[in-house]
């Protein structure tokens, strides 16, 4: 059973290992229950500890987690981490909705040259599609 939800894959990712101190950016892949994925040019140790920030939100969103698995595919690599603190869950919950609001709002306006806000947006897309947006 597929214990992470399908992110729009473009949502950037900075990551900071526990001993160094330059993040790295790379795309977000999946958000679940316990934790998330994201794309890696290197491959991470199981263990390793993190501190991952998503900047293109609205508070930012940070958090720590620790490396679960990592899986080499084509030249880069998948990796999961699983939040150290479970309150992060939740927030990584709403990032995702603001996510997928955010994707909705850039689709309407391609499609219908509709211009919406970000109100506006999360107003129709909650009305659209939050009760089928998975629940845990």
């Amino acid at each position: 059973m597929r214990n992470f939800i399908r992110h729009p894959s473009d949502i950037p990712i900075q990551y900071v290992e526990d001993d160094q101190q330059v993040p790295v950016s790379h795309a977000l892949n999946d958000v679940g229950y316990g934790g998330l994925s994201f794309n890696s040019s290197k491959s991470l140790s199981e263990g390793i500890q993190l501190h991952i920030c998503i900047d293109t939100v609205t508070p930012v969103f940070e958090a720590e987690g620790i490396v679960v698995w990592c899986k080499a595919e084509g030249d880069e690599f998948v990796v999961g981490m699983e939040f150290v603190n479970k309150k992060d869950i939740f927030l990584a919950r709403m990032v995702e909705q603001i996510c997928h609001i955010e994707h909705y709002k850039k689709g309407i306006l391609e499609k219908e040259g509709r211009k919406l806000s970000s109100k506006q947006a999360a107003s129709e897309w909650i009305s659209k599609f939050a009760r089928i947006f998975p629940n845990p």
